[in-house]
């Protein structure tokens, strides 16, 4: 399995990353996976700084994550990184249970050239302003997110397999 893209944006829920992680370590026992931040009971989504202490320290799980090529053979990762599969449509088509390949799902998935729902109504604000200076990228899976760190659509850079 490889990566269709070179940078990736998806949404993810905390609970989904914990999920992935607990994923990975049972199919990777011999191996130390990175810690997730700590998931503190006074977090609040309304505080920038708590928002962005948990991106980054997202981030950086994902980047350690990426950096072991025995974690990089799980269909798991590349369906969590490349889809917006929920873990239990992860675990149906790793396991054979869908119509679709995993394969399939992520190729399907890239192809859509879907926008998140906040993004697109950015999109056609910045249409109606003259003046937007507003840069369109592509943050890899198919998705253009308008200026997508401030939408916390990190693009992170997944490394290519020879």
């Amino acid at each position: 399995m490889c990566f269709t893209r070179k940078t990736t944006c998806v949404r993810r829920r905390f609970r989904e990353f914990v999920w992935l992680r607990q994923k990975l370590q049972k199919n990777a026992v011999l191996i130390q996976l990175p810690e997730l931040p700590s998931k503190s009971p006074f977090f609040n989504m309304n505080n920038p700084h708590h928002v962005d202490h948990r991106r980054q320290g997202l981030q950086e799980f994902l980047e350690k994550i990426l950096q072991n090529a025995l974690l990089l053979s799980d269909s798991r990762l590349h369906l969590f990184l490349q889809t917006q599969l929920s873990p239990e449509d992860i675990e149906a088509c790793v396991s054979g249970q869908t119509k679709y390949s995993v394969a399939d799902a992520i190729h399907k998935f890239a192809s859509l050239k879907r926008r998140f729902p906040i993004e697109d109504k950015e999109r056609k604000r910045g249409e109606n302003d003259a003046e937007s200076d507003s840069e369109s990228s592509s943050s890899g899976l198919g998705h253009s997110c308008d200026d997508s760190i401030s939408h916390g659509c990190k693009a992170s850079t997944v490394p290519e397999e020879s």
